[in-house]
């Protein structure tokens, strides 16, 4: 089998992700391509199309969010991803235990003895009347359940059943509480049999490939999906890395010369390209911890400079900070990037760019 070097594996995933050219593509169709956008803070993925989807404006996805024709949700390794509709009500069923895992193992004494089936129907009934904050949600079943943990109350219909963030929360440049609404509900169709672990690895493959079985895991928070890529196998393309680990790809997706030139790209907190991969070193090469600061979103994220996370940016006003443990080379193509960041966060304003060493 050939060898892929980080740096190959680097250009691989930069153009699956549209990082290496913007590309010309609805929102949809790119958020259906990348299988979804972490949106953890509700104003990230603004900045994550802007920086993949050439001339990309705020309507672009305010106006199909507003439309639910994508929707907010918790799915991928428990976390909230943006999604297209048709996907949400797709990846749910497949998923659902990914997120009932993680709540039940970080709430494992909270729930001994309660009736979760019973919560989760109270739950439904509840979100069927109106979306609901998670406080709300607590609030009402309180008097049902009065020995049980409150949050526990909350968190346990957040993660039993499919739900959508709903909006005015996610719009552009507007505020509103974290509330929920029933999937089927939002989207005003049922929830499907699910997508197959088959069809979900291809999907993640295109999105994310070249990668390793753990990769793929990793991704989703599936596990035992050795058999899956087996089963694939006549249909898939192998290599190794350097470590001699065994990657995954489509036969036909884009694997550019690792020579191919990257440009900087500021992405948004928490971005997918950075967390897709048990091994991050094709993206990460010093290991560093990938940022979460709190906030909406969409004025602090991290840099890409030759397809590597090296630095670290955030907006506060009209001046762009960027951070870096050590000085960036070429200086002048992130200022030009960086100008246009501010372009598309602070319109109308005086651009004001500068470069920092810390973190």
């Amino acid at each position: 089998m050939d060898q892929l070097s980080p740096r190959a594996l680097n250009r691989a995933t930069l153009a699956r992700q549209l990082l290496l050219d913007r590309a010309d593509l609805p929102a949809i169709t790119a958020i259906e391509r990348l299988a979804g956008l972490q949106a953890q803070a509700p104003d990230s993925s603004y900045v994550g199309l802007w920086s993949r989807l050439r001339d990309f404006q705020v309507d672009e996805l305010a106006k199909p969010l507003a439309a639910r024709e994508v929707v907010r949700m918790t799915l991928m390794r428990g976390t909230v991803h943006l999604v297209t509709a048709a996907d949400g009500l797709a990846l749910w069923p497949t998923l659902k235990t990914v997120v009932e895992r993680g709540f039940l193992g970080h709430y494992s004494r909270e729930v001994a003895g309660l009736d979760l089936a019973a919560i989760a129907a109270a739950g439904r009934a509840l979100l069927a009347e109106r979306p609901h904050t998670r406080a709300e949600i607590r609030t009402a079943l309180a008097p049902r359940w009065p020995d049980a943990d409150p949050p526990t109350l909350g968190y346990a219909v957040n993660s039993l059943l499919p739900l959508a963030h709903v909006t005015p929360r996610g719009l552009w440049g507007q505020t509103g509480p974290a509330a929920f609404a029933l999937l089927e509900d939002w989207i005003g169709e049922p929830v499907t049999d699910g997508i197959s672990l088959d069809d979900l690895v291809l999907r993640y493959l295109g999105a994310f490939g070249p990668a390793t079985v753990r990769d793929a895991q990793v991704w989703s928070g599936l596990t035992r999906l050795k058999e899956v890529f087996e089963r694939l196998r006549p249909k898939l393309v192998t290599f190794t890395d350097v470590e001699g680990k065994e990657l995954f790809d489509l036969p036909d997706a884009p694997r550019p010369d690792p020579e191919t030139p990257a440009p900087p790209r500021f992405l948004p907190e928490y971005d997918n390209v950075l967390l897709s991969h048990a091994d991050r070193a094709r993206v990460i090469p010093d290991g560093r911890r990938v940022p979460l600061p709190p906030g909406n979103g969409g004025r602090r994220g991290t840099l890409l400079v030759d397809g590597e996370f090296l630095a670290i940016w955030a907006i506060k006003g009209a001046t762009l900070t960027i951070e870096s443990r050590e000085p960036l080379r070429d200086q002048d193509s992130i200022a030009e990037e960086g100008t246009r960041l501010l372009e598309f966060v602070v319109p109308d304003s005086e651009p004001d760019i500068r470069f920092g060493i810390g973190g």
